[in-house]
């Protein structure tokens, strides 16, 4: 399950630690999900680096691959340990990842509108984990992102749908709990750690803040009457 903090990487930011340092040190901190987001390798490269991050993540976060199933069915063919993919609206359909993936794959789907929810909505149970809800505020790491939708915009999404939601777009420290108490099942940035001078420091912020959020939902809920 993806949720708590979510590594989306960006090899530019990461600099000249990389990003399988960088990767090494958000788990070190507490990142339970890494996705691997390249838009510029081919699928050879994009093959090693998936053996690379197995190798440093050994089993402590889901590592995903962004939009490549070719990648991902590649990778399990190999015996790389790879959990899944998360695609785009305009990557390969949720339904062929999962067959090609099977059961126990982690598949993920963007979705920013209405719209969205409603096509995933007609998709067989089990097709899809997880939606990545977003952008919540602009971001320079993603150009072509539609509207920023806010807390606001993004607590309506989460109610429009059953499937969990993990908030994305430039998002910080600060904003976490906001988006926990709008339905967040996980948050997911990229900057706030890629480029952080210690990334395993940055992920402990975040996971804190998320980790406190949560104690904060628990104390609200036993106070609450019967």
């Amino acid at each position: 399950m993806t949720d708590g903090i979510y590594l989306v990487t960006d090899a530019a930011l990461c600099g000249e630690r990389g990003v399988v340092e960088t990767v090494r040190a958000a788990v070190d901190g507490g990142v339970r999900t890494v996705q691997l987001r390249d838009k510029t390798s081919d699928a050879a490269s994009q093959l090693r680096q998936v053996e690379q991050l197995a190798e440093v993540i050994a089993g402590r976060a889901l590592l995903l691959v962004n939009d490549r199933l070719d990648v991902v069915v590649k990778a399990r063919s190999c015996g790389i340990p790879v959990d899944g993919v998360h695609l785009g609206q305009g990557d390969a359909t949720a339904a062929a990842a999962r067959a090609a993936l099977g059961p126990e794959a982690t598949i993920g789907i963007t979705a920013n509108t209405k719209e969205h929810l409603d096509r995933l909505a007609r998709l067989p149970a089990g097709t899809v984990d997880y939606l990545g809800v977003g952008v919540i505020r602009p971001t320079s790491t993603k150009p072509d992102h539609p509207s920023a939708l806010g807390v606001d915009g993004f607590a309506r999404l989460t109610t429009a749908t059953q499937l969990p939601c993990v908030a994305i777009g430039g998002i910080r420290a600060p904003d976490v709990p906001g988006l926990r108490r709008a339905g967040a099942a996980g948050v997911a940035v990229v900057s706030a750690i890629c480029a952080a001078p210690d990334p395993a420091a940055a992920a402990r912020t975040l996971v804190r803040a998320w980790e406190a959020s949560a104690r904060q939902e628990n104390h609200t809920e036993r106070k609450s009457p019967a």
